[in-house]
């Protein structure tokens, strides 16, 4: 074998252990740990090969790390909207690791190991801003367990989070590539280990704050099996039956509170006045305060949220703002109202499934003084249930307050204000899943992410822009 063989066997090799190495950090449920050491060797090739070598050993590398939720994503959308989908998160990697190769090729300073987290969190702050679906499935949330370093969010956000968890393999990569550790290394060193130091010491003091010890019960309950517009009588009437014994095996076991999922029916709108009379005669008759998450079939269909007091009235009514790709399909409306009620001396705020994607709506609540969001929802076939989850919770760090979240085909969650599980089971077909959890009584508590928003991710968009202008102007001189 000549060596230009040698060269392109020893290059294809990286590029699919790079890849294989990506999978299991870009997948569903991520190794935590891995999402700290798998972007090394691949800014390591980037940094070693030709502009050309370099933008294809990117592409092809992510392609194959992107391509472990290729199932998942067929089950949400037809193939050419998969297709369009992994190219655009490849694309994504590729103008990343591409703008972090130009800047350290060009910045000899310790700067340099800046780049990638820049690059990293100005792209994820746009998609956050602009794409329909957000910056779901954010590297940042890879680290959703991780509650001591999770705690930065009620800092920074979620840009933050990805600003410290690209920093580290940055700054390996860096020192890696130019293989002796200069003034300039040191600089790097220390100003990553400050920085890591300072973002795992306020997370652990913020863990430290001890709940009050008033609680409140609450309980979640879920059955998978879908009712469509369609469905006979003799089909629904199980189901309902089954959602009624489990509001009544929770509330007597002292629930104040029982959250049900987003569409446990999907329904005509004929049909409406009477799941909405169902609901409430339930509600009064057991005497708990109900969230039932119901479809209505109109021309276009709409995916609202119910919550009725324990007489049995109807406090508030929610329309999801957020859809979700089968929705938009479908051509859903969307809502753009708010709903909060207080319940036993805690405001609670309604949102469904999707909406706590968005840090937005998320922090609209937070500025409301919602202390618990009650979150309705439905996962796609049990893959996604852990990352939805986390998702949402991570909502509730960023801005000081408890979620509960129902879902159908996922995970039924509850967690408190610094992302702490407090309890959590599988959802199940009839005769379903319930889930109880003492929550603790803590009044909204705004953290600074909730005041400044993502005040850090805009810094990075315009020291990207800022970097990228600077090239230039060097370049025409």
């Amino acid at each position: 074998m000549t060596s230009r063989h040698a060269r392109t066997a020893a290059t294809t090799t990286a590029v699919v252990a790079c890849g294989l190495l990506l999978r299991f950090v870009v997948g569903l449920e991520p190794v935590w740990w891995l999402a700290w050491l798998a972007p090394i060797p691949l800014l390591l090739l980037a940094l070693s090969l030709s502009t050309a070598q370099a933008r294809w050993a990117t592409l092809v590398a992510t392609l194959i790390g992107d391509s472990v939720n290729l199932a998942y994503l067929r089950l949400v959308m037809p193939w050419p909207a998969v297709v369009l989908v992994l190219l655009l998160q490849s694309l994504l990697w590729l103008f990343v690791v591409m703008t972090t190769r130009r800047i350290v090729l060009r910045e000899r300073s310790a700067l340099a190991v800046l780049a990638y987290p820049v690059a990293w969190v100005a792209a994820d702050t746009l998609l956050a801003t602009f794409a329909p679906d957000g910056n779901w499935a954010s590297l940042a949330y890879t680290q959703s367990d991780v509650l001591p370093f999770m705690q930065v969010a009620a800092l920074l956000g979620v840009p933050g989070l990805l600003f410290l968890l690209c920093l580290v393999p940055s700054t390996i990569a860096w020192l890696l590539w130019r293989r002796h550790i200069s003034r300039g290394g040191v600089l790097a060193i220390a100003l990553t280990a400050v920085a890591m130091l300072g973002g795992f010491g306020y997370g652990w003091q913020r863990l430290q704050a001890s709940a009050s010890g008033a609680t409140m019960r609450v309980g979640l309950a879920s059955i998978d099996d879908a009712i469509g517009p369609k469905a006979s009588a003799g089909y629904i009437a199980p189901i309902r039956a089954g959602y009624d014994a489990l509001v009544q095996a929770l509330a007597a076991q002292g629930a104040t509170l029982v959250v049900l999922p987003e569409k446990i029916a999907v329904v005509a709108p004929a049909a409406t006045t009477d799941w909405q009379a169902h609901f409430s005669a339930l509600a009064a008759r057991r005497h708990v305060w109900l969230e039932v998450g119901l479809g209505i079939a109109e021309a276009r269909p709409r995916n609202v949220a119910w919550l009725f007091d324990a007489d049995g009235h109807l406090a508030e009514s929610y329309e999801k703002h957020y859809l979700a790709p089968p929705e938009r399909r479908e051509d859903y409306a969307h809502g753009e109202a708010f709903a909060t009620h207080d319940i036993n001396g805690l405001r609670m705020g309604l949102a469904i499934c999707k909406d706590m994607h968005f840090a937005a709506l998320g922090r609209a609540y937070a500025r409301l003084d919602v202390a618990v969001m009650i979150v309705p929802a439905w996962d796609f076939d049990y893959r996604d249930g852990w990352l939805e989850a986390r998702t949402t919770s991570a909502r509730g760090i960023e801005n000081g307050y408890a979620v509960l979240r129902a879902s159908r085909e996922g995970l039924l969650t509850a967690s408190d204000a610094r992302g702490r599980i407090l309890a959590e089971t599988r959802s199940a077909p009839l005769p379903g899943a319930s889930l109880l959890v003492d929550l603790p009584k803590a009044a909204a508590a705004p953290t600074p992410y909730t005041r400044i928003g993502d005040l850090l991710g805009w810094l990075c968009v315009s020291a990207l822009i800022a970097w990228t202008l600077l090239r230039r102007r060097v370049a025409n001189a």
